[in-house]
């Protein structure tokens, strides 16, 4: 009998110590033969272990019988699904993903270092995401030379467990050829933790017990709640265990069960058994499901867990033939769907695997029991896999012991007091105020006041405590007000003024209330003025883009070089915006001609962060009134400019402003002067630098920032590294490099 659950595994790290340069994920594209991710219209090719993107001149089809477009050249994905290349008559936008799967923690920072180089000198935007809805990623430029090099961005304030970078090049017709990508972080060490064992029959040896594999008329229907522990792996194939009224999914979608997964001798060890999955049946469910989750896995918890929760996963696993499955995370009944994303995609080969992996569940995840693999996730009805059978072994499910309860840490971000998450208040009962209680900050010590808390039911791991907070809503300050609370990830609560708080939290109700009780005056609205400063930007004449002027070698023709970006104007903020803040902006505009801005979030003027910031703002040759609400999207914090891109048309073009307020929502703060240019920088052609409206646009201008996130930067807002030559800014300040 094997013996893995008898020992609880302790986290050799102790306390005090030095932050560790840690490596989350590393990629090495030399060990594939072809794309190994989801494929986005856009499928990188291989040649001699390099993953090769051949610019925005073509598209790729999947080649099928009734494929509408065709070609000679016929490109091949690890996974082994082909892909016409068709060339394309004008640039085509693309994108791809360069990682994927990757660990991270919420809040966390991360440095990405690729070795790249490209046919020819461009910048591409690469993003971080966790998700795809809005604000579920974070973007940088990336610059990259023609010859091989290891090119090095960063990444902030992560808002996911588990990542994906994805290269977006566009239009850009360069061939971009990548080696390598590797993601670390710098991270404090957390205090020791302790890994709590939850799994039984975990090695495959024991038999089920004997009600677990009761059947009536031929059927395994043994939903157990109060005994799911016992059954630490299940199993789902087609044509067995059908029931054509099964409610487990759904009344309107019968299926076959799950049942507990085959315990079997291992072919050429008999000595040894191991949990089976033949899957000799591929074909799609019925109408309305994939084939790709007809033939299924299940590792099964003993019981759900909430987000923040941290598990440890380790097993062995091979097949009879190689094979890709995709994982899930269930609920308690195995096929009972809760998220798309688990652990990852595991390739199965037929010689024996590890697989170790430290998962901390979303919010998104919260309540999960089970990691579901799904054992046809490279089927199609076109092209089913083949008939194959699975085996795993040694499974070990172990999860994170944390203090359990209502918990508070506090920040201050003026004086500087950072989180403490290891020894965050603990929330007491008070049975006169029913509810629970806490207090940060200490009566007459002015230098414990604080202006932001985090809540949370979890303590003992920063990422767990982020995962598992309470998010208020509605008006909750004061003696008067309660507000509603929901439980969310990476929840931070900005109070009006720095000081001692009371925190009372009713958890039956779930409801919260916070009082000051001694501290800063509260901010009050204050009474805004326009700044009547008269901006115009004289928006010259740019180039053709490559859209508009594709590269044409045999007639000589480049392709066109202009950008929307030729032309700018730039609201800078007298302080930097974190995300999360709202914000109105009111101006009026006109302009010589018709002409459409985008918008973008920029940190120092020409310093890109998010792509969208208050729209397009349509001029047109009468005055207009502009007012909008903006948030400051996560992928944005620390912005403390609102760039208007004045080269979306390409004529010349006077656009004239002027009556600006910009304001926070609560009319606390104005986040310009009212009056002077301070707050106005233009930029007018081509490859000209950003300078104060009014002032010499040939004068260094010197922009100060309280940012300091020692990323450096091009004058285009372009990121760089070392070896760039030319002004750069850092922490908001110019220098030249020879």
């Amino acid at each position: 009998m094997k013996k893995f659950f008898t020992l609880i595994a302790l986290f050799a790290v102790a306390l005090g110590a030095k932050a560790e340069w840690v490596e989350d994920y590393k990629i090495d594209y030399s060990s594939y033969t072809g794309f190994p991710f989801y494929v986005m219209g856009y499928v990188p090719e291989w040649f001699d272990g390099v993953m090769t993107d051949f610019g925005s001149g073509y598209k790729y089809v999947q080649v099928t019988d009734d494929a509408e477009e065709t070609s000679d050249v016929i490109v091949t994905t690890q996974g082994g699904v082909e892909y016409y290349k068709i060339a394309l008559s004008e640039p085509g936008w693309h994108q791809y993903f360069i990682a994927d799967g990757i660990s991270t923690e919420l809040d966390g920072n991360y440095t990405v270092k690729a070795m790249v180089k490209a046919s020819e000198a461009c910048t591409i935007d690469v993003s971080m995401g966790w998700g795809w809805g809005d604000g579920q990623s974070v973007s940088t430029s990336v610059s990259i030379g023609t010859e091989w090099e290891e090119v090095e961005w960063e990444y902030n304030n992560i808002g996911g467990t588990s990542c994906n970078l994805v290269a977006k090049p566009g239009t850009v017709a360069a061939t971009i050829e990548w080696k390598s990508v590797t993601v670390s972080h710098n991270q404090k060490e957390q205090r020791p933790v302790e890994w709590i064992e939850d799994l039984k029959n975990g090695d495959a040896e024991a038999a089920w017990p004997a009600w677990s594999l009761e059947e009536t008329d031929g059927i395994n229907a043994n939903w157990r709640g109060d005994r799911t522990g016992e059954i630490c792996a299940w199993a789902l194939t087609m044509g067995r265990n059908f029931d054509d009224q099964n409610t487990v999914i759904a009344e309107d979608s019968p299926r076959a069960r799950p049942y507990p997964a085959d315990i079997e001798a291992e072919p050429g060890n008999e000595s040894n058994h191991v949990f089976a999955v033949h899957m000799t049946q591929i074909d799609k469910i019925d109408d309305d499901n994939s084939i790709q989750w007809s033939n299924q896995f299940w590792i099964q918890s003993p019981q759900g867990w909430k987000s923040g929760t941290q598990i440890k996963l380790h097993f062995r696993y091979k097949a009879e033939k190689p094979a890709k499955a995709a994982t899930q995370i269930h609920r308690q009944n195995p096929s009972n769907y809760l998220h798309w994303e688990a652990i990852g995609d595991i390739n199965f080969d037929t010689e024996w695997q590890e697989f170790d992996k430290i998962l901390t569940f979303s919010e998104a995840q919260g309540g999960g029991w089970s990691v579901a693999f799904n054992l046809c996730a490279e089927s199609t009805v076109e092209a089913p896999q083949e008939p194959n059978v699975f085996y795993l072994d040694d499974l070990s499910w172990q999860h994170m012991k944390l203090d359990e309860g209502l918990f508070v840490a506090s920040s201050n971000s003026e004086t500087g007091i950072e989180y403490d998450f290891d020894n965050a208040t603990e929330f007491v009962y008070d049975e006169d105020a029913q509810a629970y209680v806490a207090t940060v900050g200490t009566k007459g010590k002015e230098d414990t006041w604080v202006n932001e808390i985090m809540i949370s039911t979890i303590r003992g791991n920063d990422a767990a405590f982020k995962g598992a907070t309470l998010k208020p809503s509605g008006d909750y300050i004061g003696e008067d007000n309660w507000g509603n609370y929901t439980e969310s990830s990476l929840a931070k609560i900005k109070l009006p003024a720095a000081g001692v708080w009371t925190i009372y939290v009713d958890t039956e109700n779930k409801q919260i209330n916070l009082i000051k009780v001694e501290g800063e005056e509260d901010k009050k609205p204050i009474e805004f003025v326009p700044n009547e400063t008269l901006v115009v930007v004289h928006g010259q004449e740019r180039d053709f883009t490559s859209s508009e002027q594709p590269e044409d070698k045999e007639n000589g023709i480049e392709a066109g070089t202009g950008q929307p970006w030729d032309n700018q104007f730039f609201l800078y903020a007298n302080r930097n915006l974190s995300a999360g803040e709202t914000t109105v902006l009111t101006f009026r505009y006109k302009s010589s001609v018709a002409a459409k801005t985008a918008t973008q979030c920029h940190g120092e003027p020409g310093a890109y962060m998010h792509w969208a910031a208050i729209g397009d703002v349509n001029f047109d040759t009468e005055w207009q009134d502009f007012e909008q609400t903006f948030t400051v999207p996560s992928d944005a914090d620390g912005m403390r400019s609102i760039a208007f891109n004045m080269a979306e048309i390409k004529e010349a073009c006077d656009y004239e402003m002027t009556d600006f307020i910009w304001k926070l929502e609560d009319e606390t703060e104005s986040l310009i002067d009212f009056e002077g240019a301070k707050n106005f920088y233009v930029k007018e052609g081509a490859g000209t630098n950003p300078y104060i409206f009014g002032t010499d646009p040939d004068a260094v201008i010197s922009i100060k920032s309280n940012v300091t996130s020692g990323v450096t930067y091009n004058l285009v807002g372009q990121r760089v590294n070392k070896n760039y030559k030319g002004i750069v800014v850092k922490n908001g300040r110019k220098s030249l490099v020879k």
